[in-house]
């Protein structure tokens, strides 16, 4: 049994920029062990598995040790092989997911547009243990649906972090978003992940449905220009559309092949 399988960098300005991703495409779900072990074999930030549904798409995420409920850059990733290498025919293309249907469209400058549900944010009054992991004094923290969210100071802050992976890994949350009002992006973010096996994720497309409400309320505009500031660096353009959370990127093929089964 032949896979066929790709590697996409998402978020990408640059051919080894943005985040990679590893995207199967299955004919009919596989035992979900089997998938497991494939995702710990690519090694990778996310592998997301791809099978028909009708006219649209089922869509899952595993990193290497977990399933995960939303990821932005392997949907990003997934519709950037089927707009540009399996020539699907309509601008929009819709993923079923556990997070409900996610939708990517084509746009006019070459850029793929996710269409997610947007997160709400909760303040954390405790900020110790934040502080601790992190060695800043974080100016708020927030628990959004999958993660906390730790606001920094400034983007020097977020790009001189040296964070305890171990202080991290305790926390019960799917990881830790830290961001700030960005230099020359309208804000800027780390993101960290030790509980799901990736202490440093390079560009996290979920976590911005939690950052762009925040930073649109914060700064009074609804679209922004955003950094992942992760050593491979990651673009996005980041829109707050009432309930849903619109995020731009481009996206690069690296490898295409099969997983021989």
């Amino acid at each position: 049994m032949n896979v066929p399988v790709f590697v996409v960098n998402a978020f990408a300005e640059t051919p080894f920029g943005g985040n990679p991703a590893a995207i199967v495409l299955l004919e009919n779900w596989l035992n979900d062990s089997i998938l497991q072990e494939i995702a710990a074999q690519h090694n990778l930030a996310e592998t997301a598995f791809v099978v028909p549904e009708g006219e649209d798409f089922s869509i899952r995420w595993m990193t290497p040790t977990v399933e995960v409920k939303l990821c932005g850059h392997a949907t990003l990733g997934s519709a950037h092989i089927y707009f540009n290498h399996l020539f699907y025919p309509k601008e929009k293309i819709t993923f079923h997911s556990q997070s409900g249907p996610l939708h990517v469209t084509k746009t006019d400058n070459g850029k793929l547009l996710l269409d997610f549900p947007a997160d709400t944010l909760t303040e954390v009054k405790e900020t110790n243990k934040f502080a601790n992991a992190l060695s800043i004094r974080p100016v708020a923290v927030y628990r959004s649906s999958f993660d906390y969210m730790v606001v920094a100071n400034n983007q020097a802050e977020i790009e001189n972090l040296l964070p305890d992976f171990g202080l991290l890994n305790q926390l019960e949350s799917r990881g830790t978003i830290v961001t700030a009002k960005g230099d020359s992006a309208d804000f800027v973010s780390r993101c960290f992940f030790p509980q799901s096996g990736i202490d440093e994720d390079p560009v996290t497309g979920s976590a911005h449905t939690a950052m762009t409400p925040y930073w649109a309320s914060k700064l009074g505009k609804d679209s922004m220009t955003a950094i992942q500031l992760s050593r491979r660096r990651g673009y996005l353009d980041c829109t707050l559309a009432g309930d849903r959370v619109l995020i731009g990127g481009n996206a690069i093929t690296y490898l295409e092949g099969e997983i021989i089964l």
